[in-house]
């Protein structure tokens, strides 16, 4: 294979694999496992490595040397360090949107919040891709392209730890609203009120996610007592005759599955 065939396969890879990263189908901590991912994608190892490097240096991967590549993770302090660094850029880029702004840039920002909002009404789920859709287009209004690069990377990360989590409608539909006021205030040249919009977006972001993580250890906790009480049901025996409907064990639910994708953030 050409250097130039392997790097162009490599980079198709990159967006594979992100793909699976931010839709939640490669969970934080996972170990990245060449061989099974080479033979999955119909690919050789080396431009599977490649992209994997690619992966690594934008942050969605973690190298460990001898151990290979794992899916990044994150601590509640590294979560909060992360939010705090994303608050920082994206209200300096809302505020640089504003002052930036070009008619052309105001049309980008309202078509992006009404193909979100299409989406919503159509009865589809708010996906990654149209949240980043919205930021991209804000980052891009902003013509910052060193904040730009700071803030592609920490975008991705917010979006990759929530993958695992549930988004509720409400929460959707607040982020919709968000989006739309922050477009009319970059439209209407309003910087100090773009940031505090954006500010109050992400402040909404970070409060979903310390939620929706501290609630997901309960409800898996219970699951394991459940299926350990039906599988005590099954094994002890029945020392008196009871109803058919009685002996049966209790169904037990299956364990709350992570989305396809994740909502907004």
């Amino acid at each position: 294979m050409s250097e130039t065939l392997q790097r162009g396969l490599a980079v198709q890879i990159v967006e594979v694999l992100r793909e699976r990263l931010l839709g939640g189908h490669l969970p934080p901590g996972t170990r990245i496992n060449e061989v099974v991912l080479a033979r999955e994608l119909g690919t050789s190892r080396g431009p599977l490595r490649e992209a994997v490097r690619q992966l690594v240096s934008e942050g969605l991967l973690v190298h460990h040397p001898n151990r290979g590549a794992t899916v990044f993770t994150a601590d509640p302090d590294d979560v909060a360090a992360l939010f705090e660094l994303r608050t920082a850029l994206e209200t300096a880029t809302a505020r640089l949107a504003a002052e930036r702004r070009r008619d052309r840039d105001v049309a980008a920002l309202r078509s992006a919040c009404a193909r979100a909002r299409k989406t919503i009404q159509g009865g589809r789920r708010f996906v990654h891709r149209l949240d980043l859709d919205f930021h991209r287009t804000l980052t891009d209004t902003a013509r910052s392209p060193r904040i730009a690069e700071q803030l592609w990377r920490v975008q991705q990360q917010v979006i990759l730890l929530r993958s695992p989590l549930g988004v509720p409608p409400a929460h959707t539909a607040d982020s919709l609203d968000d989006h739309e006021e922050i477009a009319a205030a970059v439209a209407d040249g309003d910087g100090e009120r773009a940031a505090a919009l954006m500010h109050l977006h992400l402040d909404r972001v970070r409060a979903h996610m310390a939620a929706a993580s501290s609630a997901e250890p309960a409800v898996e906790a219970r699951a394991g007592e459940e299926a350990g009480e039906a599988r005590a049901a099954q094994a002890s025996p029945l020392t008196t005759a009871a109803p058919a409907a009685a002996a049966c064990p209790a169904s037990v639910p299956p364990p709350v599955p992570a989305p396809a994708a994740p909502g907004e953030s």
